[in-house]
């Protein structure tokens, strides 16, 4: 049998660590428990999502067969979500597969560093 394994954080690589700490902190509620100039932190006590510096990393186009992981947040609400969002510094790409003439699905942003996250609503 394969050991099972939980897990226990995604490290997102980033230009800024501390400055992507600080806008998933403002999307999450999660907890800011590190924050340097090379690496930063974010947990809710049983995940964490860290974030280690990359010089020179450069965000891949969206949409691209080069993303290598994107994020997916359940919200309440999310077209205010999303205003939320984008007033902290996330971007609307012109491509939004889950937004359809039948309505909103889900709608993809880019974190300030150009990471591709989509915002779901949670009956999705």
């Amino acid at each position: 049998m394969t050991t099972k394994a939980r897990l226990l954080a995604f490290t997102i690589d980033c230009a800024d660590p501390k400055g992507l700490a600080a806008f998933y902190h403002e999307v999450t509620g999660m907890e800011i428990t590190y924050a340097e100039d090379e690496y930063a932190a974010i947990t809710d006590g049983t995940t964490s999502i860290y974030f280690g510096r990359i010089a020179g990393r450069e965000p891949v186009e969206w949409p691209s067969p080069a993303k290598q992981f994107h994020l997916d947040f359940r919200v309440p609400d999310v077209e205010r979500a999303v205003a939320d969002y984008l007033a902290l510094g996330a971007t609307r790409p012109e491509f939004q597969p889950g937004v359809t003439e039948e309505g909103t699905r889900w709608v993809v942003l880019r974190d300030p560093q150009g990471h591709v996250f989509c915002v779901c609503p949670e009956t999705s």
